[in-house]
């Protein structure tokens, strides 16, 4: 197996300066299952790009650093897995909530069969502020009883792991998440990870659920009333296209 690392950043530089990218590429240097890692900087503002360029491009054999035009977290995602070389992808959150040592975990289900294997952190949300819980707990109500992913108990950890095969697939089923577009300010795209997990299922493919060890940081990119409002619109329109049989493939 060959797997690529997909770290998708946007205004990080703080992150960065606090070394969370050092302890990445020094997991992945002697772990010969990991190809590459796969920084995509979603046109971000501050001086990330200018952060890794300096202080790690050249010195990480492994280290690949892919800009893109500004258009939120989903599609960041989906260009590292259409740029990815390796047969399988983990795409992991930068602030590294879920220590990357978590990746073991996750290849242990590839080896038992499972094509789409996700992180699942503690329903009690340890350490979560309030409105984080809320948003939570309003994500599960609605993914459960408008789009029938009730089998799945986390679909929002960002410590997912796919066959490469299976995401291209996947990403071209899409309805909602489907063209890029140019936008301004942060987006979680919380509704990506709910549309890509239920075409994924409709498609037949095996996922699988980890526990995996989670922490609470905070971020800046997170704002509870625009998310909760944008995550409520992809999952009206994932509904709207489930009753116009878009997903009949």
């Amino acid at each position: 197996m060959n797997l690529s690392l997909i770290l998708p950043i946007y205004n990080e530089e703080k992150n960065l300066q606090k070394g969370v990218l050092d302890k990445v590429l020094n997991f992945a240097k002697d772990n010969k299952q990991i190809k590459e890692v796969l920084v995509v900087n979603d046109g971000s503002a501050d001086k990330s790009q200018t952060v890794i360029k300096n202080q790690y491009l050249g010195k990480y054999k492994k280290l690949k650093l892919l800009n893109k035009e500004h258009s939120g977290k989903a599609y960041t995602v989906i260009a590292g897995i259409k740029a990815a070389k390796g047969d399988y992808v983990l795409f992991s959150d930068i602030d590294l909530a879920t220590p990357i040592e978590e990746i073991n975990n996750l290849l242990n289900e590839v080896g038992k069969g499972a094509q789409i294997v996700i992180g699942s952190r503690s329903s009690r949300r340890a350490g979560a502020p309030l409105f984080r819980k809320i948003m939570a707990l309003g994500m599960i109500f609605m993914r459960s009883y408008f789009i029938g992913l009730k089998n799945i108990q986390d679909t929002q950890c960002g410590f997912k792991l796919f066959q490469k095969k299976a995401a291209i697939k996947i990403i071209d089923n899409l309805r909602v998440f489907k063209q890029a577009k140019k936008i301004k300010g942060s987006s979680v795209s919380a509704g990506f990870d709910l549309e890509f997990l239920y075409v994924a299922q409709r498609l037949g493919y095996n996922i699988s659920e980890v526990p995996v060890v989670w922490r609470h940081v905070e971020t800046k990119n997170v704002n509870f009333v625009k998310d909760s409002l944008e995550s409520l619109l992809d999952i009206l329109k994932i509904k709207y296209y489930c009753l116009t049989n878009k997903y009949d493939f």
